[in-house]
């Protein structure tokens, strides 16, 4: 028997790694604060460190450059607002913020929320595909850059981005360079060293692990941000607060159990993704990739259907298979997709697009299930809206 609905809606969240459950479950029946000092407080405190160096591992950092918060979003803010109100009142000759013009919303809201301190917010167009505009960003990265936030990975398209080398335009002015990374970790191999960025964003459940914890890396070179909460000394005074300890242990195995999976060589949630589009083309349900040919997470990607409203099919495959429109962050708005619009796509096809993600839980059958309620509640959408069929 196949579970319903088939979940395809990787993008917005991946499911639970039973490794991460187990830790969670486990550090629950263990009750104690990490900062006490007592054996139940050192074995919270050991379950934290445990935590932290998974996490560190699977990027390529050291423990003490990790910073645990609530999530992507929280470490974004941090690396922002936090960043930009710590160095720029040491340096007021540097003002001006890059970001790219498909960032998450946690990236372009906080990073507007500045002008009025004075920074210049500067939002690097896209080409079609969704790649950043490598040399519009090198024109914008001069001796005023302050801070260029771009993501590795978009979490509406899949699409990968050149962060190396958008890094070394902006270190090259002696900027600094941050990168949200929340939609790559656990799905292709991130490395801070290579990619030689100051700070990064991640989000456990966004790599099988559980909702409400993520971290922000910070270069051991790199400046300490600005405190966005006050009250305590944990996380080295960044991030106050008590430790979520189960979310960390949970977080520490799944990024355990990713590292593991990143190192095998079948790349299975491709081989999915690909036969699911083949079954799609074998039933003649028109479709195309909105990255056309450039690279993206294995197993996830935007499909445009022509002649089909992406919300309607949605709610049409609510019951059989999960799948969405765009950033769950952003769900229930009526305007068009800021990452399609700035890829050139008008509000009506952009209509026509929807994301699906085949996570490593899924399997053939799974793929053959899903094209088939797919294609045929596309139909239904398509017959509903009245499209003129030969």
């Amino acid at each position: 028997m196949i579970a319903r609905p088939i979940y395809l809606d990787g993008f917005a969240t991946q499911p639970l790694a039973p490794e991460a459950r187990t830790a969670m479950l486990s550090a629950w029946d263990r009750p104690g604060n990490a900062g006490s000092p007592n054996a139940a407080g050192e074995q919270a405190a050991a379950l934290v460190a445990t935590g932290r160096a998974a996490v560190a591992s699977l990027i390529g950092a050291s423990p003490g450059e990790i910073t645990f918060t609530s999530g992507a979003t929280e470490a974004n803010n941090l690396a922002l607002a936090g960043v930009l109100r710590a160095v720029h009142r040491a340096c007021h000759s540097r003002s001006r913020v890059i970001v790219s013009a498909v960032e998450h919303k946690s990236v372009l809201e906080t990073a507007d929320t500045l002008r009025s301190e004075g920074i210049e917010v500067i939002r690097c167009p896209v080409d079609k595909t969704g790649r950043l505009n490598v040399a519009a960003f090198a024109e914008l990265a001069d001796e005023r850059l302050l801070l260029a936030s771009i993501m590795l990975v978009n979490n509406e398209t899949g699409a990968i981005q050149p962060i190396a080398e958008a890094a070394a335009l902006a270190h090259r002015v002696g900027g600094l360079f941050h990168t949200d990374a929340a939609q790559a970790i656990g799905k292709i191999p991130v490395n801070v060293v290579e990619l030689d960025v100051d700070y990064l964003s991640i989000s456990s459940h966004k790599c099988y692990g559980p909702m409400g914890i993520g971290a922000l890396y910070r270069a051991s070179s790199a400046p300490a941000p600005h405190p966005l909460l006050h009250g305590g000394r944990q996380e080295r005074g960044l991030r106050p607060g008590t430790e979520p300890v189960a979310l960390i242990a949970g977080f520490g195995a799944a990024a355990a159990v990713a590292a593991a999976e990143l190192a095998r060589a079948d790349h299975r949630e491709d081989v999915l993704l690909e036969s699911f589009l083949e079954c799609l083309s074998h039933r003649q349900l028109r479709h195309h990739r909105v990255t056309d040919g450039h690279p993206t997470v294995p197993g996830g990607i935007a499909l445009s259907i022509p002649g089909v409203d992406g919300d309607a099919l949605c709610v049409a495959l609510a019951k059989t298979v999960a799948i969405s429109t765009g950033s769950a962050c952003t769900s229930g708005q009526l305007t068009t997709s800021h990452v399609l619009a700035a890829m050139g796509f008008s509000a009506k096809s952009a209509k026509q697009v929807v994301r699906v993600y085949f996570n490593r839980y899924l399997d053939e059958v799974h793929v053959v299930l899903a094209a088939d309620e797919f294609v045929a509640a596309a139909e239904r959408c398509r017959l509903a809206t009245g499209e003129l069929r030969q």
